[in-house]
């Protein structure tokens, strides 16, 4: 039985890397005094262990997927674009204020006034990158992050001025939006139905890459834009939509994150989802569909960072050097691909 050569390098090398850097984050749990295999076994019972550490887990999980799609899309044609925070931070702001605006409304309305405009808004954000790209030559790795900066000085310079509510003392915010307007859990669980939108945003998007002529046209774009352009695509078009499409998804993150969670505007809106974002769309080699268990794998790290810390008294930033560790042979698994030594019968016919 013959098995296609880039299936098998697409899982072995994440899962290669993945293995090393539990191996070398092992290592420096060492250094520091800890006991690397309990921080693995409270690490599992944290993020997987039980049903409540599940909910965690997913709740965690359903942002991160949408914005790692901020970076996944962008990169099937080349881009390296890393404004996934800003887009969600700017799609929760706008939607925090849109649905302020909306109040007294039918829930329905409210609601999917919130979530478009953080679809627009994050779409439009990141478009702005695609558009400094193509027409003006700015680098978009470089254009994105300085993006992210804005975004987030924006979100502080209002919610702690001018539409700071009065009545947010140590954590200030805006004034929350009307209570009709929030996305509710499903059944008795602590899981708000944005994972099931998340979860649907990821297949559909697979699928539109995968199975229709836009898709196409972005993945040869990616290959050769000049063989693209030779070949009559609007690469112009494709790099704007492209953008737009992650953009949106990590603005339609952002509002969700305000009418189930949040519930106003607020510093903490800026929570490093859009960073975390970026590793797991490079795990999941930029493809919609392998986001979903890469992200729950990496909100499950997040969910059991609190419990690791209080067991081992470990720093804030024990998980941040894990997520290091982690991009760092992420990266340099890239160099491998298609230098794999594979048996004979393994290789592509």
């Amino acid at each position: 039985m013959h098995v296609r050569r880039e299936w098998i390098e697409s899982a072995a090398l994440p899962i290669g890397a993945l293995a090393a850097s539990l191996i070398v984050f092992g290592i420096f749990i060492l250094l520091v005094g800890a006991d690397p295999i309990g921080v693995y076994q409270s690490m599992f019972r944290g993020g997987f262990g039980t049903w409540f550490s599940w909910q965690h887990t997913l709740l965690g999980s359903a942002p991160l997927m949408l914005t790692a799609l901020c970076t996944a899309l962008p990169a099937r044609m080349g881009l390296i674009n890393i404004g996934a925070e800003g887009a969600f931070v700017v799609g929760g702001l706008l939607s925090a204020l849109v649905g302020l605006g909306f109040s007294g409304t039918p829930g329905i309305i409210g609601l999917g006034a919130m979530l478009l405009t953080g679809i627009v808004s994050g779409g439009l954000w990141i478009a702005m990158v695609g558009a400094l790209k193509y027409y003006r030559g700015v680098n978009e790795t470089i254009s994105s992050l300085l993006l992210n900066y804005i975004a987030i000085a924006v979100l502080d310079f209002l919610v702690v001025g001018p539409l700071r509510d009065p009545a947010s003392l140590n954590n200030p915010s805006t004034y929350p939006i009307d209570s009709a307007f929030q996305i509710s859990e499903i059944g008795n669980t602590s899981i708000h139905w944005g994972l099931v939108i998340s979860l649907v945003v990821c297949v559909g998007l697979w699928i539109v890459m995968r199975f229709t002529t836009f898709g196409f046209s972005v993945d040869v774009t990616g290959g050769n834009r000049r063989a693209a352009q030779l070949a009559g695509l609007s690469v112009a078009q494709l790099v704007l939509a492209t953008c737009f499409l992650g953009g949106g998804a990590a603005g339609l993150a952002g509002s969700i994150e305000i009418a189930a969670v949040q519930g106003s505007a607020n510093t903490s809106l800026a929570a490093g989802y859009g960073y975390e974002g970026i590793l797991i769309a490079f795990i999941a080699r930029h493809n919609p569909i392998a986001v979903i268990p890469v992200a729950i794998l990496l909100g499950g790290i997040r969910a059991a960072g609190g419990l690791v810390q209080r067991v081992y008294n470990l720093p804030d930033a024990t998980e941040l050097v894990l997520q290091g560790i982690i991009f760092v042979f992420i990266l340099g698994s890239e160099a491998l691909y298609g230098r794999l030594r594979l048996p004979s019968r393994w290789r592509t016919a």
